[in-house]
């Protein structure tokens, strides 16, 4: 079970996170009827508290959300910056041969057969 229906995803700090495992080990039930209660699926808060019984507050930290940009692209070397010019400008030169016009530039480029140019 993911998030509860009809409820956003909260990202909660390792504090609340904290808190609220806390708050389970002294209410003395079972962690899907908390979990319930408090608006959390059982399953992301039975993680919490394996995690944070193994590591502390620092087991509670998340590698998701807000700021996460994944995995760090390495930075290209010059010969893999050239082919991949050299690719992006065969693809050009290739829409070119079959008639595509060029319409605007950068992110707003858009290709266009010759007809539809001279109709406009």
């Amino acid at each position: 079970m993911a998030r509860l229906k009809g409820t956003k995803n909260k990202m909660r700090t390792p504090e609340e996170k904290e808190k609220l495992v806390l708050e389970y080990f002294k209410s003395g039930i079972g962690y899907k009827v908390f979990a319930r209660q408090h608006g959390i699926a059982h399953d992301p808060f039975r993680l919490w508290i394996k995690r944070y019984a193994e590591y502390g507050i620092e087991g509670l930290n998340s590698n998701t959300g807000k700021g996460s940009t994944g995995c760090p692209k390495k930075p290209k070397t010059r010969i893999e910056q050239l082919e991949q010019e050299n690719l992006r400008l065969k693809i050009e030169v290739e829409r070119l041969k079959k008639g595509y016009l060029v319409k605007g530039d950068g992110a707003k480029k858009e290709y266009v057969t010759s007809l539809e140019k001279n109709t406009k």
